[in-house]
């Protein structure tokens, strides 16, 4: 064999090395379904697992409020933007795994859900419990971070002290009680007979009591098929839940959020002063790099060419390369 057909082949060998190992990666790293069964039915999910080898920490994602998928989509936003997928890849960059999944009643775990007035805020926690629990007792994991994005931090601070997870991030999350953060947002928006009405009726579900009487103006916030859950969710004193936690927690906000204010974040802080608060500036609701424009804040909740803002991802691999009595192969 000539001499340039040796390097030829050479070349060929290593390229087609090079080619193998990248494809082995790939399949490592590649996303893949993951499910959860419950008596009611399967939750759908998507497990992310990182190329190295070891036991990485696995991190549970629970999504926002209202019909928002496991990638951070609602249809209400008239687009995708991918937050949480985007997400869950730059985890898996950092050496982290991650479940995403849907909500019951919500895309692939649609037919888990029931009707819209047996929904209570409680079976979101539940199904957090067990998909932790399911995670806890999967040998390839070292640990279960519980992550919850808006009203997700809510589901996932309950969820965690009650099935024992190592960690938790909370990113947009409230300290106020829902009800306070319904009239702050309500606040001004409402001509004086709707803003009387929807006083009456948020007061009457505060007691416990429900309201036949719901002008049409208000009936997609209040609509009598899905005040009971309005009424299990208006229960739950965010401030007070996060301070009975006790592991550690991450506490994100970012400064541009036009629905959850850095106040928020400052007052989940202050209920627990050991939790490591960081204000992200100029980081929205769905995670992006967008200043407070309005046209440009509407426009990033169906953009999903709009990259995550560069910090967040950095702040919580960092938060989770710190937590005590991880594998050592997860922080590679």
């Amino acid at each position: 064999m000539g001499r340039n057909m040796v390097r030829v082949v050479l070349q060929w060998g290593m390229l087609l090395a090079l080619a193998l190992a990248c494809a082995g990666r790939t399949a490592l790293a590649a996303e893949q379904d993951i499910a959860l069964a419950t008596p009611t039915g399967t939750l759908s999910g998507t497990l992310a697992l990182p190329a190295a080898a070891g036991k990485p920490v696995v991190v549970l994602i629970v999504a926002g409020s209202g019909p928002t998928d496991r990638d951070g989509n609602t249809p209400m936003a008239g687009g995708r933007n991918d937050s949480l997928k985007m997400l869950a890849a730059a985890l898996e960059r950092d050496g982290f795994a991650s479940v995403r999944y849907d909500k019951r009643g919500i895309g692939a775990s649609r037919a888990a859900g029931p009707a819209e007035s047996a929904l209570r805020f409680g079976a979101y926690v539940d199904d957090a419990v067990a998909w932790i629990a399911q995670l806890k007792a999967d040998p390839r994991f070292a640990s279960v971070v519980v992550l919850g994005h808006s009203e997700g931090s809510m589901i996932g601070m309950l969820a965690a002290r009650q099935a024992g997870a190592a960690a938790f991030v909370s990113i947009a999350g409230i300290a106020d009680t829902p009800a306070t953060v319904l009239r702050t947002q309500l606040a001004g928006k409402l001509p004086p007979a709707l803003a009387e009405a929807s006083e009456r009726i948020l007061a009457g579900l505060e007691r416990g009591e429900t309201s036949a009487d719901v002008p049409p103006a208000l009936a997609m916030l209040y609509r009598p098929s899905v005040q009971p859950y309005l009424i299990s969710w208006l229960k739950i004193a965010p401030a007070r839940a996060i301070a009975a936690l006790r592991v550690p927690v991450l506490i994100v906000q970012g400064s541009t959020d036009i629905q959850v204010d850095v106040g928020q974040a400052r007052r989940l802080g202050a209920a627990r002063p050991d939790a490591r608060v960081v204000v992200i500036d100029g980081m929205n609701h769905v995670l992006k790099a967008v200043p407070a424009d309005p046209q440009r804040q509407l426009a990033s909740y169906g953009d999903p060419a709009l990259p995550l803002h560069p910090q967040l991802a950095a702040t919580i691999a960092g938060f989770l390369r710190g937590l005590p009595q991880q594998d050592a192969s997860a922080l590679n």
